[in-house]
C-alpha cells in the first residue's frame, strides 16, 4: 500500500505556530473571534505554507520562500509623516491604531474595537484552500481601521492608511465602506527598515455602493529584509468607479494579492501597478476579476522594472460570467528586464463564458531601446542619467494618471530616489 505522509514543518511553518501560541493570550477578540482564529492557525498548521504545486502559488514557493519568521516581540517604529501635507493620517504602528477623530460625514473606529465585540468574527474566513494570506492575517490580526462614508460625502483631501513597522510582526486589517455617491481617495501605505527584519500581512475588504468612486493608493517601501503578504478585497455596486494604484519599491518577499468582484451594471476598474524590483527580491502581484454583470468594464497596466537578481511575477486573471454581455476588460504588462540575471513571469489569463465582450490581453518583456539611449547620451546626458530618465517615463506614465498632482509629484520623486538607489 503506497501512503503518502505529510512532510515536516520547514523552520518558518514551526515559527508561525509558535508565535501563535506566544501571542494569543496578548490577541483582542471574544469566544468566536479567539475560536475563528484557532480555526485559521489550524488550516495553516494541517497544510502548511503553499507551494508550487498549489496553481495559485506557482511562481512564489513560499514554503521555499519564506524561510524564517521574526519574533514577534514590540520594536521602536513611530508615526511619520504623510506623503501629501495635510492628509488624514490613521496610523497604524508597530501593529497598533490609535484614537483619531474623523472628518464629516465619515464613521472611524479601530478594528480592534471590532475584535473585542466580536463583531469581526464573521470576517475572519479565508477566501477558499489556497487563501494562506487571509488566514495568517485573520490569525494574527489586531488592529487596524474600519471607516464608513456617509452617501454623498465627498472627501476633498487624502486619507492616508499608515502602517509603520520596524522588525517583529504587524498584522493589520482595514475596512473600508463607501455608501451611495461618495468619493474619496486613500493612500493605504506601508513601511519597513533595513535595520530591522520584519514579517507584516494586511487585509483590506472595500464596498463601494452604487455610484461610489475611490481612488485606492497601496504604496510599499519595506525594508530590504522585510516580508510582506497583502490582500486587497472589493466589491462594486451599480455604476461604482474604482482605481487602484500599486507602486512597490521595497520588500525581499512581497505577494500583493487583488480579488475585485464587479457586481453592479455600469460599474468600472482601473488597475495600474508600477514594481521596482532589485537586489535578490521577490515580488509578486496577483490578480482576480470577476464581471458577474452586463455592461461593465475594467483595464489594467502593469509596468516592471527588474534589476540585479531580482524576480517579479504577475498572475491576472479575468472572468466574464455568462450573464455579463456588453463586459470590455482590457490587461497589460509590460516589463523592462534590465539585467540578464534578473526574471520575471507573466501569467494573464481571461475565461469568458459570454458571446458579446470585448476582452483583450498581453505581455511584453525589453531592454531599453539603444536608440533613445544613444540620442540622449549624444546630447551630453550620462549614460546612467539617460537611462533613469528612460525608466522613469516608463513608469512615470502610469503615475501621472492619479488625479492629485501633489501626490503625482511625490510618487514620481520616489520613483527618482529609488532608481537613484538602485540603477
Amino acid at each position: 500500500m503506497n501512503m503518502q505522509t505529510k512532510p515536516p514543518r520547514t523552520a518558518a511553518e514551526q515559527a508561525i505556530v509558535d508565535s501563535f501560541a506566544q501571542m494569543l493570550g496578548d490577541l483582542p477578540g471574544d469566544a468566536q473571534v479567539t475560536t475563528a482564529r484557532d480555526e485559521l492557525l489550524h488550516g495553516i498548521a494541517e497544510n502548511g505554507l503553499p507551494t508550487r504545486r498549489i496553481e495559485s502559488w506557482h511562481y512564489t514557493d513560499l514554503r521555499n520562500l519564506l524561510r524564517d519568521v521574526p519574533a514577534p516581540g514590540p520594536r521602536a517604529a513611530v508615526e511619520v509623516a504623510p506623503l501629501v501635507p495635510g492628509s488624514l493620517v490613521l496610523p497604524v504602528v508597530q501593529g497598533q491604531s490609535a484614537d483619531k477623530a474623523a472628518p464629516e460625514g465619515m464613521d472611524l473606529m479601530p478594528f480592534m474595537d471590532l475584535l473585542v465585540s466580536g463583531e469581526a468574527a464573521r470576517m475572519l474566513t479565508p477566501r477558499g484552500g489556497d487563501d494562506l494570506i487571509g488566514r495568517l492575517n485573520g490569525a494574527f490580526v489586531g488592529d487596524g481601521y474600519s471607516l464608513k462614508l456617509s452617501a454623498g460625502t465627498s472627501l476633498e483631501g487624502i486619507v492616508e492608511l499608515q502602517s509603520v513597522q520596524a522588525g517583529g510582526q504587524a498584522h493589520n486589517r482595514f475596512l473600508a465602506t463607501f455608501e451611495a455617491g461618495s468619493k474619496a481617495m486613500v493612500v493605504d501605505r506601508h513601511l519597513g527598515d533595513d535595520a530591522h527584519a520584519g514579517l507584516s500581512s494586511s487585509a483590506s475588504t472595500l464596498e463601494l455602493a452604487d455610484g461610489a468612486e475611490v481612488t485606492w493608493v497601496i504604496v510599499q517601501q519595506h525594508g530590504s529584509a522585510d516580508q510582506y503578504l497583502g490582500q486587497l478585497n472589493a466589491r462594486l455596486g451599480a455604476d461604482a468607479k474604482l482605481r487602484i494604484f500599486v507602486i512597490n519599491a521595497g520588500g525581499k518577499l512581497v505577494r500583493q494579492e487583488l480579488h475585485v468582484d464587479v457586481r453592479g451594471e455600469g460599474a468600472h476598474l482601473d488597475l495600474r501597478t508600477v514594481n521596482l524590483l532589485a537586489g535578490e527580491s521577490h515580488t509578486d502581484v496577483t490578480l482576480t476579476l470577476g464581471h458577474r454583470v452586463p455592461h461593465t468594464t475594467s483595464s489594467e497596466i502593469v509596468r516592471n522594472v527588474v534589476l540585479d537578481k531580482a524576480r517579479g511575477v504577475f498572475q491576472g486573471q479575468i472572468c466574464v460570467a455568462q450573464e455579463a454581455q456588453k463586459t470590455d476588460a482590457q490587461m497589460a504588462c509590460n516589463t523592462l528586464l534590465l539585467s540578464d540575471e534578473g526574471e520575471f513571469a507573466a501569467k494573464p489569463e481571461l475565461e469568458i463564458f459570454a458571446d458579446d465582450v470585448v476582452c483583450a490581453h498581453g505581455a511584453t518583456v525589453i531592454d531599453l531601446d539603444e536608440d533613445h539611449l544613444f540620442y540622449l547620451m549624444a546630447r551630453g546626458i550620462s549614460e546612467k542619467s539617460a537611462r533613469s530618465l528612460l525608466v522613469n517615463g516608463f513608469v512615470d506614465e502610469l503615475i501621472g494618471e492619479i488625479e492629485n498632482e501633489k501626490l503625482v509629484e511625490v510618487l514620481e520623486t520616489l520613483v527618482e530616489q529609488w532608481l537613484a538607489d538602485h540603477a
